[in-house]
């Protein structure tokens, strides 16, 4: 009569002592003080509080982006109108937008220039027209990842 083996083989009793070792030399992460995360001070997190504590109105941050979102021949006080009229959370992601274009590069036109000459159609008038006529966020999506 055969009889059952309870002991474990020598390969896994390796492996176990090394997960052990493992789990008793690895750090505990500390958990950061309440203190640190006091001092900075969070946004609201609802789209209109967040657009009234950076920007006092929605009628201001509309004024700003205007500017920077005309696109060729476009009024910029009837695209500050439409902006009135957009959501809270649309206008701060355009305000993102605006802002991530001004900080990589620089312009609208600058902006275009960059995507033309990484797709080697800098010299494309046609192409670059186009480009002209397409939204800031369209234009960064399209701009080369750096």
């Amino acid at each position: 009569m055969a009889t059952k083996n309870n002991t474990k083989s020598p390969a896994a009793k390796k492996t176990a002592a090394k997960s052990a070792a493992k789990k008793a030399a690895a750090p505990k992460k500390a958990r950061a003080p309440k203190e640190a995360a006091e001092k900075k001070e969070a946004l609201p997190r609802h789209p209109k509080a967040r657009l009234a504590k950076l920007h006092n109105s929605k009628a201001d941050l509309a004024k700003t982006l205007a500017g920077a979102l005309v696109a060729g021949d476009e009024d910029s006080g009837a695209l500050t109108q439409r902006l009135t009229k957009a959501s809270n959370s649309q206008l701060l992601r355009l305000q993102k937008v605006v802002e991530t274009v001004k900080s990589k590069y620089g312009s609208r036109e600058k902006l275009i220039a960059a995507i033309g000459s990484a797709q080697n159609k800098g010299n494309d008038k046609d192409y670059l027209a186009k480009l002209a006529t397409y939204p800031l966020p369209r234009l960064l999506d399209l701009a080369p990842r750096a």
